[in-house]
This record gives structure tokens, sequence and C-alpha cells, in this order.
């Protein structure tokens, strides 16, 4: 998008953004963030319904507004139900980021088709189906973003970890398709690939892969990758679509 002369570039008033997967983390702070440069916000998560709503608590008190919708992303009903909570409570959606995942463990000969399909479905499923019932409204008023955020195992394999890896390759596929599609409807995509992250994990996501700290010599913290996702959604990223951003402490060099 062109940025009007005389309009902070930084600040995205009025703009509706929607974030998925917000209860915690990079989603958390993303959520946060994106109201701090004046974003209302609507968060989603699928069951830490009291940590959802302390999140939004925190964007309200950042002077935003903010909604909580319960979904599960791979519901095609929960989902079909968010875009209706965004049209109703809003009227517009101009960023959508997609962090709704579930990572765990498993070696492959191990790992049963149930396990490989959840992750997939959270992951790529989710994207898919938020995007596909959100973009029309996106659109509707001439254009927006979507990031979705990628894993560095997508790029660099790790062990016990075939169905985190193939599904976060695939966003990165998913993204180039977006930005290719959407583009003359004055929508850009890109996907944020976050590397060591430190901080508390859940229980499911297992240790962090074994790829050490890098050049930089320590873990992100959530407060860095986020501030990445919501430099993505500025309009001063408007000439920026199709593109893979690694925020791993030069970890993962393309």
């Amino acid at each position: 998008m062109n940025v009007p002369t005389g309009v902070d570039p930084t600040r995205i008033e009025g703009s509706v953004a929607v974030v998925t997967g917000a209860s915690r983390r990079i989603g958390r702070q993303t959520a946060l963030g994106l109201a701090a440069h004046g974003a209302d916000v609507v968060v989603t998560a699928r069951s830490a319904q009291d940590e959802i709503e302390a999140v939004a608590d925190e964007i309200r008190a950042l002077g935003r507004k903010a909604t909580v919708v319960m979904a599960d992303v791979t519901s095609e009903g929960d989902v079909a139900r968010l875009a209706e909570t965004v049209r109703a409570d809003h009227g517009r959606a101009d960023i959508v980021v997609n962090n709704a995942a579930v990572r765990k463990q498993a070696p492959l000969l191990e790992m049963s088709l149930e396990e490989w399909r959840q992750i997939n479905a959270v992951v790529l499923d989710g994207a898919f189906l938020t995007c596909r019932a959100l973009l029309p409204l996106m659109i509707e008023t001439g254009g927006g973003t979507v990031v979705n955020i990628g894993g560095m195992t997508g790029h660099t394999g790790a062990p016990n970890r075939a169905h985190v890896c193939t599904a976060k390759a695939g966003i990165v596929g998913f993204t180039k398709a977006l930005a290719v599609e959407f583009a003359d409807r004055g929508v850009t995509a890109n996907c944020l690939v976050p590397g060591h992250i430190g901080g508390a994990r859940s229980s499911s996501a297992g240790a962090a892969p074994a790829h050490g700290d890098g050049p930089l010599g320590r873990a992100g913290t959530v407060e860095e990758a986020a501030a990445m996702v919501v430099a993505l959604c500025l309009p001063q990223a408007g000439y920026m679509t199709g593109q893979t951003v690694h925020v791993s402490g030069g970890l993962y060099m393309p």
C-alpha cells in the first residue's frame, strides 16, 4: 500500500487485526504490538480462555478495542463464526496473522497418522480456512496484509519433527500463493520464521531443537520475534510481499 503524504508509516490507527493462537508467546506479543501501533485486535484461542481474556484486557489497557473469539482453526464452523464476529463487531479486517500451531515430537517410525494430520491441520488447514474466511472482508475495504508464522525446522529439518517440518515448509508455499493470487486486490502476504526463541514453552512442544544459539550467542525473545511480525503489518512494508523473513540471530542464513 502507498502511504499518503503526512501519514505516519509506523501507525495503523483504525485498522483491525486478527491474530490466531494469541494466548501466549509470539501470538500474544504480536497482538499487543499491533495494539500499541494503533490497531483494534481480534484474538483467538482454542482452549486457553483465561489467558486469552487476559491478553484482551492488556489490549484494552492500551486504549484499543479487543474481541475474544474461542475457536479451533481446523473447524470450518469455528472459523466461519470468527469471520462473522469480525464483520459484526468491526466491519473490516486489515491484518491477519496466522500464528496458531501445535508442536509435538515423535520419531517418524512411531508417528501415528493422527499425529501427522493434527499438526498439519492446525498449521496448514488453519491458515487456509482463516484466509478463505477473512480475505473477502479484507478485499472489500481495499486490501491489507497477511503474515503467516513459519518455523526454522521447516528449512533445516529436525529429528522427531517430520510433521512440524512439513507443515512449516508448507506455509511458505501457501504464503507465496497468496502473494501472487491477491496482489491485484491490494493484499500482501509474508512469512515470518522465528529461530530459537527463549522463554517458557508448552509441555507438548518438547525441548527446543538443538541448533545452538547462532552467531549472536543467545536465544531470541518473543518481543523481538513479534516486533518483526508487526513491522510486516505496517504501511511502510507495503512493497514487500511473498517473502520469507528469518528472525534467528543468524542461526539460519538462507
